[in-house]
């Protein structure tokens, strides 16, 4: 309704940033997430950490996890998670180039940044087994309580998990 509503112009603008936003949007080469040249931004910069890449499930992710300001590591985007009710298994994802990445030799940490989901806890659990031929540190992201969460509303995997990795206060 608002397209329709909105002046032609307008109309005619977003159809044009759509169409050089499909032209121009391409996947990188190295981690696999959206960019607008061969290697993203963040693969070819000097200053980020190059011995440590996140595992996430989509480009969104990675962004997510930008904003954040927390990490300073490379990104490997999956392109998807497990899912053998869905017909989704090692070959539909970005695995083979994530082991090729680690077959280089250059990455000490592999961190696990895939959803809690049960699909995105396998895809972790995957992972997790697959890197052990590798001489990398495996870590995985903490999951639980959010901040300001009020736990009447928490479900009980979600406390389960807050409880199990505490940490000292």
């Amino acid at each position: 309704m608002h397209i329709l509503s909105a002046p032609g112009e307008e109309a005619v603008q977003l159809a044009e940033s759509i169409r050089t936003a499909k032209q121009n949007v391409r996947m990188c080469s190295v981690c696999h997430g959206l960019s607008d040249s061969e290697t993203c931004h963040i693969c070819s910069n000097p200053s980020r950490d190059h011995a440590t890449v996140c595992v996430v499930e989509q480009p969104s992710d990675m962004i997510a996890l930008e904003k954040s300001g927390a990490y300073i590591g490379l990104y490997h985007v999956l392109q998807g998670v497990l899912s053998p009710m869905d017909g989704v298994g090692p070959e539909n994802i970005r695995i083979k180039e994530l082991e090729e990445r680690l077959q280089r030799g250059d990455i000490t940490e592999a961190v696990l940044a895939t959803g809690t989901s049960v699909e995105g806890e396998a895809t972790a659990s995957y992972l997790a087994e697959m890197l052990k031929k590798y001489p990398v540190k495996i870590t995985r992201i903490a999951s639980g309580v959010p901040i300001g969460g009020d736990l009447k509303y928490i479900d009980a995997l979600t406390l389960k998990r807050a409880l199990d990795f505490r940490r000292l206060f």
